[in-house]
């Protein structure tokens, strides 16, 4: 597959990513066309990885993202693994210039445990 140009860019979530090859599959499935082998393994590894539905997962970037120290990246990669301890959080913050208070922790810990 080459690709010319990039048109837009978004940042989804694995479930916002799960509902979105669903629905080519339909729409190839309508059309009669074979899915390639690519869609195929796509749909399998977000079916496999996903544990949030499209919903519940964009809700909970948007939550994420009120807090000071989020960016957006950092907010779809915690909505896709869930972490549940500070640990996991601060893995996923380990590229980053700063650390985060045990407050800072503690919020993004309840927040996460909303939707877990």
């Amino acid at each position: 597959m080459i690709v010319k140009q990039i048109i837009s860019e978004e940042l989804l979530t694995l479930g916002e990513v799960k509902d979105l090859l669903d629905r080519i599959k339909q729409d190839r499935e309508t059309e009669n066309k074979e899915s390639g082998y690519e869609l195929r393994k796509a749909i399998a590894h977000a079916e496999m990885f996903s544990r949030l539905d499209s919903k519940n997962s964009r809700e909970l970037v948007n939550d994420l993202l009120k807090l000071e120290k989020m960016k957006p990246e950092i907010a779809i990669r915690i909505a896709d693994t869930l972490p549940l301890s500070n640990d996991e959080i601060r893995s996923i913050y380990a590229k980053e210039r700063y650390t985060l208070t045990e407050q800072e922790l503690k919020q993004i810990l309840e927040i996460v445990m909303k939707y877990a």
